[in-house]
């Protein structure tokens, strides 16, 4: 493992750790994997569950009847592969479960907080039990571990994961910084999957399904108006245009909309600006009304020596 990767991990784990502290016994690496029997195995075959000599941790840990577990209905993910579900199921009826679920007690049975992934994959398997850890845990921070689970293993389309910010910053009545904070993110990663959530309904719907990658639509966000965003979005899709082509296009409309703007102003106003530029030796901006008899002018200056050098120039004296 690299330097990067170590510090990539360390990073993703603030968030993860934060959140579930010292389960009852939980050891600070991850214990042997559990293995479950394959299959078809023998009946009096038992099961070989590798745990750390700490008796908590043994009491802690359980094989459970995947019928009483029930679903996290927090659950930020809403698609799912069945081709990455059908692998992990293989995977699993040659190997068993190498980590437990993580649930909650719920009624007469057990609620999932996290590894709905693992559970589905067991269920299609064939697994009557799975290996899980019971632990307490509010509404809240059922929410919080679906989320920091999905986010730190790359789980989430980018519109589920903004969708699960906006959600848990709603929930705890976050700023978008604290937000960050509490699930070991930059700010700046949350407020750029937010952004995406004022993209139009079918421009999201590409960047769900993969057909649009974040590079995209970050730089289609920048045009002004839903129309622009939607033509560009299918226009990106059917040429199968590059991030840095699809931004050179949004930099090409933007620039030739500010031109257009300077062209509507009025012959006579944009010459009246180009005079008094000339005059002040400074940039000059006339915004004049739709009747023409009122407006505004606007006389920019960069540092209080100009400033006073243009108040000289229009005959306004400062000193008494």
């Amino acid at each position: 493992m690299t330097s990067e990767d170590k510090s990539k991990r360390r990073h993703l784990g603030r968030g993860l750790e934060a959140l579930l502290g010292p389960m009852s016994g939980m050891p600070s690496e991850m214990p042997a994997p559990v293995a479950t029997p394959a299959v078809g195995a023998a009946a009096a075959v038992p099961p070989a569950v590798a745990l750390p000599p700490d008796n908590t941790m043994k009491a802690a840990m359980r094989m459970l009847p995947v019928g009483e577990i029930l679903a996290n209905p927090y659950q930020p993910r809403q698609t799912w592969s069945d081709a990455d579900l059908a692998d992990l199921a293989t995977s699993i009826r040659v190997n068993g479960i190498l980590q437990p679920v993580l649930v909650r007690k719920q009624g007469g049975g057990y609620e999932l907080i996290a590894g709905e992934r693992r559970l589905r994959a067991a269920r299609l398997a064939g697994l009557e039990e799975v290996p899980a850890v019971v632990r307490e845990a509010t509404d809240e921070e059922m929410l919080e571990l679906a989320l920091v689970e999905n986010i730190h293993r790359a789980d989430l389309n980018p519109i589920e994961r903004a969708t699960a910010y906006q959600n848990y910053i709603h929930t705890f009545s976050l700023t978008q910084t604290a937000a960050a904070e509490r699930l070991g993110e930059d700010r700046s990663v949350v407020a750029n999957f937010l952004r995406l959530l004022d993209l139009p309904g079918d421009v999201k719907a590409m960047l769900a399904e993969g057909q649009l990658a974040m590079g995209h639509a970050r730089a289609i966000l920048a045009l002004p108006t839903d129309e622009l965003r939607r033509k560009l979005a299918h226009r990106a899709l059917a040429g199968r245009l590059s991030v840095r082509e699809v931004e050179r296009l949004v930099k090409m409309s933007l620039e030739g909309a500010r031109e257009t703007k300077v062209k509507e102003k009025p012959a006579n106003i944009v010459d009246v600006e180009r005079r008094l530029k000339a005059a002040l030796g400074t940039k000059v901006k006339i915004s004049a009304r739709k009747a023409g008899n009122k407006g505004r002018i606007i006389i920019e200056y960069h540092s209080l020596d100009e400033f006073d050098r243009l108040a000289e120039r229009m005959g306004v004296n400062f000193v008494e």
